[in-house]
């Protein structure tokens, strides 16, 4: 039977990123891609964007390594809105303002922020090399890439800035991030043979050197009302082309997020909301038939 079988969890959400948070620090158990799918089963599962994983910790100074599912199944390296979610969990049990946190994308220091409703999560740097991000073929300059969508002459979207935040992203610059229909275009791109190990797609619009507004379709989970890396990419990204300072408010579909890309050591500070739903344990009839 799954470790997940009747277990506790919390349902939270960052900015309408949909949060499932599980904390299995007390167990060995490893969560397989279809024991995390059928956590978001439409007969009676609970859905989600992100499922965070808490498991023993591996480092020394840690709270836990975090293992972070998409709703497809398929792993992430770094989940910005769900790294909130994890702290104020975190926070509101122990009465911490500090914590480290391992996962595939390293380690992240978080702690609690300017008020007692935000959180930041210090997302470490950014990678722009093509291999790092990674592309299938080299871009010296990342920038822009040579991607377009549409006729040759006349693109709908073309030239994206791509940007590792621990999982792969493709920032597109547009004049209005509604104009499009991303439902239709992002699984394409998501895919597309440049990318590898897939990519997160965002639409952005500058709105002035403080302020951008963005959309995202988030690889392994579709369209989201939030993705806090891809807000963190969006800002490298738009610093790197002297389009934005290097502090900027984000604005997305489900709210706004403060980013931070910091001078002295380049790491990206991410500062926003966690919002609690509600607690529950998981129908273990979702996993009966989970080899």
């Amino acid at each position: 039977m799954s470790a997940l079988a009747n277990h506790a969890f919390a349902k939270m959400n960052g900015i309408g990123n949909e949060i499932v948070v599980v904390d299995l620090r007390d167990s060995k158990a490893v969560i397989s891609a279809a024991e995390a799918r059928a956590v978001a089963s439409p007969a009676g599962g609970v859905p989600y964007d992100q499922l965070m994983v808490l498991q023993p910790p591996r480092l020394d100074g840690t709270e836990a390594f975090i293992s972070i599912y998409n709703n497809d199944g398929s792993e992430a390296g770094a989940c910005g809105n769900g790294m909130r979610c994890v702290v104020r969990r975190i926070f509101e049990k122990t009465g911490q303002t500090t914590a480290t946190f391992q996962t595939r994308a390293g380690l992240l220091n978080c702690w609690q922020g300017p008020a007692p409703d935000l959180y930041t999560v210090d997302m470490g740097a950014p990678k722009f090399g093509w291999q790092d991000i990674p592309l299938a073929e080299e871009f010296r300059d990342t920038r822009y890439i040579e991607l377009q969508v549409g006729p040759i002459d006349n693109p709908v979207l073309h030239s994206p800035s791509v940007v590792s935040m621990g999982n792969p992203h493709a920032v597109f610059w547009v004049d209005d991030v509604n104009a499009y229909d991303l439902e239709r275009f992002g699984p394409l791109l998501e895919n597309h043979p440049i990318f590898p190990e897939r990519a997160n797609i965002t639409l952005a619009h500058i709105v002035d050197r403080d302020h951008i507004t963005i959309r995202t379709w988030e690889r392994g989970a579709g369209l989201t009302r939030a993705c806090g890396s891809a807000a963190c990419a969006t800002a490298v990204a738009a610093a790197r082309l002297k389009r934005a300072n290097r502090i900027v408010e984000i604005t997305l579909p489900g709210g706004k997020l403060g980013i931070e890309w910091r001078e002295r050591d380049d790491h990206v500070l991410m500062t926003g909301t966690a919002d609690f739903e509600y607690e529950g344990r998981f129908d273990p009839a979702l996993f009966a038939s989970v080899a």
